[in-house]
């Protein structure tokens, strides 16, 4: 509904005036209600890019509705204003945002900021907040209040009576893009004028931060009805200046940038500059005036400003400020030179003094050498925001620390006066964390095994994935178009499915997926105070494994001993012996070989307590012998992940076998039919589709990435609230051989069940020239006779007998030494199915 008499937008509803007085009056109990569920960051995010996608669009139906309430006089500044909009909404813009000002793109997640300790920080909302825009400035109303939902908070926004409706409506396309109705909850715009105190009153009593937009007098205004142990948050006028030394005054580019920063906005931002400092003497007037002739000149060459009538106390502070000027050129005090028409003014001034220019193109030149610069400026610290130096690059060191220290907080270039970037601290805070508050929870160690308190509260929720399946091949499509901005880290996979894939990264997608993986570690048992660790993946052509858990290690603090994989398994067994290793991470592998391989030394040394392997299982025969030869007490899965999608699941220490918890604060999952995208049947197998919602420039959703497996119901013992599901094997690893599908999964619960086999077995296909071949490869090591074997896998699987029988499958077992099985150049993992036929 747009139109004026239902002017204020309350939790999704556009109401009038009566209604507005009599839901004031019940403000606390809404926001009691709204404050009950907390709000996910992923629900903000999700909701502000849908908006930004919409409003970037031309065609789009949200723009058009926004039409009739943009505060602009022309289509280009329609476009510039939705544009700007459309860049804060954007995603990858917040989570940069949060990143930067919260530390993390789920800052409200009670996380262990020190993996030894069982200590849980969050950042939480402060409850409510109570906006007080301005009324010259169309997108600081929705922007500050989208401010407030990103820290989880729920707002109250008061627009000015003269401003449009842009920030109701924004706000209102902003929760119809959000399913769940958390944001509309949150959301509270009213629209009436500053001399209606009661209704100001109403809202700042409930309010736990109150941030005010304006000067002096409107934050005195609202500071009145604030009360005690609010936080009352000041967005104020400050005032900005530019810094020139003697080789920039006199440089010409410095002239012309100078220029453009005083007429861009007219001097309406705070950043833009309304004295230009010369370090120089005081008494140095020829300097003073030879300079303000040359910015005026500057100044006459810029483009005229957009007609604009001032109202009459713009137009009586100027004539005023300029009046009094010339009069004090009869005391020698000033120099003013102003266009003919008015349209911009210098004011060349003897006195260093700090003063505020009527803007409006009007600038003060002033001389402030540097040793006078602190005991000028600092009284008037409060006011400070931008200083623009213009000098060499020691120079601007130098008096960025002077500036910096008088009380400025932002120093740019001349010229970038008032350019910004994303992130950007703001009067010299970081709004969001004005917005929250720091808290923690002290736990005891029965919380050991719990990195994340909210996964033992509740689950993490996102909506439903949407469009086609993605293979491999797909995904690999779509790297061609990920920006270069997007492609920080490069990954290569292992290459056991086909040809090796390329996986690209963000340095700060990579971040997140660390810890995340090093959350899952710490569910599953591993100690960063008390383990000490072999990290012996496989590294070397572009293969993420080694670095990978390197930098998991890095971010939980644990002791490491950066091995690698390597042929030298006499050399490894002798600085795990010397560095007193208790904790091996690895490929099964390669730790299968390197265990028996040094058998001796390992057992001489006892020091080995627990396996942390990925990329392939142990059975539950190799388990055995792990336990009663090697004396292992903890074998967990370090991770279930890919290269292209990072971390995808965790076991915790109640997990065991193929069992995982899906990282659902990354990934969602859907588990689909084998032959069609359905989902399956609850409990059913099915094949693994996953969304990832943590990467920046990639669209990753519902990516089927190979590997069979089925949901488990209920919620599991270790207390958490993370999906369970299991692995059940990959695609390729059942094969379709003389008319009949083989499941490689299943010879090895035969090996193991019917032989007590524990070692490493391998499938080889063959095409004969009157029918295919299956040749199971078993190590030398640990395998029985292999004509024992064979008849085991002929009376444990029936299609395999009736292949045979039928005589459209040559069957053999072949006992190999561990070396000669077929691996993976890249990260030494086992060819479960080597594929010979084509």
């Amino acid at each position: 509904m747009t139109d004026t008499i239902n002017h204020h937008y309350w939790q999704g509803t556009f109401i009038g005036d009566d209604e507005a007085a009599r839901r004031l009056a019940t403000l606390p109990t809404a926001v009691e209600a709204a404050l009950g569920t907390p709000l996910d960051t992923e629900t903000v995010l999700a909701a502000c890019d849908a908006l930004s996608r919409a409003l970037r669009d031309p065609g789009h139906r949200v723009r058009e509705r926004l039409a009739p309430h943009l505060p602009a006089d022309s289509d280009t500044e329609c476009e510039e204003l939705l544009a700007e909009l459309a860049d804060f909404l954007d995603r990858s813009s917040l989570t940069r945002k949060l990143r930067r000002e919260l530390g993390s793109a789920a800052p409200q997640r009670l996380n262990r900021p020190d993996a030894k300790e069982t200590v849980y920080e969050a950042w939480a909302p402060v409850g409510l907040v109570a906006h007080i825009a301005p009324g010259n400035a169309a997108t600081v109303a929705p922007l500050s209040l989208i401010e407030g939902l990103l820290a989880g908070n729920v707002n109250v926004l008061k627009t000015s009576s003269s401003d449009t409706f842009l920030a109701q409506h924004l706000l209102a396309e902003l929760a119809a893009q959000d399913p769940t109705g958390a944001l509309a909850e949150r959301i509270i715009v009213l629209r009436f004028p500053s001399s209606r105190q009661e209704w100001l009153r109403l809202m700042c009593a409930p309010a736990d931060a109150v941030a005010v937009w304006g000067g002096e007098s409107a934050v005195e205004g609202v500071a009145a009805h604030v009360p005690a142990g609010c936080r009352l948050v000041e967005w104020g006028h400050k005032i900005s200046f530019a810094y020139l030394t003697q080789d920039a005054w006199a440089d010409g580019a410095t002239l012309t940038a100078l220029a453009r920063d005083v007429c861009l906005f007219e001097q309406q931002a705070c950043s833009s500059p309304q004295v230009v400092y010369l370090d120089t003497e005081t008494g140095n007037t020829e300097v003073l005036h030879a300079f303000a002739e040359r910015l005026a000149a500057a100044l006459d060459a810029q483009p005229a400003p957009a007609a604009a009538d001032l109202d009459p106390a713009e137009y009586a502070e100027l004539t005023t400020t300029e009046h009094l000027a010339r009069l004090e050129e009869h005391l020698g005090l000033t120099r003013v030179l102003a266009a003919p028409d008015g349209t911009w003014r210098v004011m060349a001034d003897t006195r260093p003094a700090l003063t505020a220019s009527p803007l409006h193109r009007s600038v003060w030149v002033k001389p402030l050498p540097r040793k006078s610069l602190m005991a000028t400026l600092r009284p008037m610290r409060r006011y400070l925001q931008t200083a623009g130096i213009a000098g060499s690059r020691t120079d601007t060191a130098e008096l960025s620390a002077l500036v910096l220290a008088a009380g400025a907080t932002r120093v740019t270039p001349v010229g970038a006066m008032t350019a910004g970037y994303a992130g950007e601290p703001h009067d010299g805070v970081y709004a969001l964390q004005r917005y929250s508050r720091r808290v923690a929870v002290q736990a005891d160690e029965r919380f050991a095994a719990t990195a994340c308190l909210d996964d033992l509260a509740r689950p993490a929720v996102f909506p439903p994935a949407t469009g086609p399946l993605l293979d491999k091949a797909a995904v690999q499509d779509l790297n061609r178009g990920v920006d270069r901005s997007d492609a920080e880290l490069y990954f290569r996979s292992g290459g056991s499915t086909g040809k090796p894939a390329l996986s690209l990264f963000t340095y700060a997608d990579y971040d997140t997926q660390m810890h995340a993986a090093a959350r899952g570690l710490l569910a599953a048992g591993y100690d960063p105070a008390r383990d000490r660790t072999a990290n012996l993946f496989y590294c070397g052509g572009m293969y993420g494994g080694f670095i990978s858990f390197f930098s998991i290690l890095e971010r939980l603090g644990g002791v490491q001993m950066p091995m690698a994989a390597g042929p030298d398994h006499r050399a490894t067994a002798e600085m795990i012996a010397a560095y007193e290793v208790d904790t091996l991470f690895g490929m099964p592998s390669y730790l299968w070989q390197l265990l028996h391989e040094e058998a001796d030394l390992l057992r001489s040394y006892g020091g080995l307590r627990k396996i942390y392997y990925g990329g392939e299982h142990f059975t539950d025969a190799q388990r055995r012998t792990l336990t009663e030869t090697f004396g292992i007490e903890v074998i967990h899965s370090i991770t279930y992940g890919s290269t292209d999608l990072g971390p995808l699941g965790y076991q915790c220490t109640q997990s065991s076998g193929s069992v995982h918890h899906l990282h659902d604060d990354l990934h969602t999952l859907e588990i689909v039919d084998v032959d069609e995208d359905r989902p399956v049947a609850p409990g059913e197998t099915g094949r693994l589709v996953f969304t990832t919602r943590a990467r920046r420039g990639q669209q990753l959703d519902r990516y089927v990435i190979g590997d069979l497996g089925r949901a488990l119901p209920g919620r599991c013992p270790c207390g958490s609230h993370a999906p369970r599901f299991e692995l059940l094997g990959r695609l390729g690893e059942v094969m379709r051989v003389a008319t009949y599908f083989l499941n490689y999964r299943r010879f090895v619960a035969i090996a193991g069940e019917s032989l007590g086999y524990g070692g490493e077995l391998q499938a080889v296909l063959t095409a004969g020239a009157v029918r295919e071949g299956l040749t199971l490869r078993m190590e030398s090591a640990h395998a029985p006779d292999p004509d024992r074997a064979r008849e085991a896998f002929l009376a444990g699987y029936p299609e395999v007998r009736s292949a045979v029988a039928e005589r459209l499958l040559d069957f053999a077992v072949e006992v190999v030494d561990g070396a000669a099985l077929s691996r993976t150049a890249t990260s030494g993992k086992l060819l479960a199915v080597v594929d010979r036929r084509r």
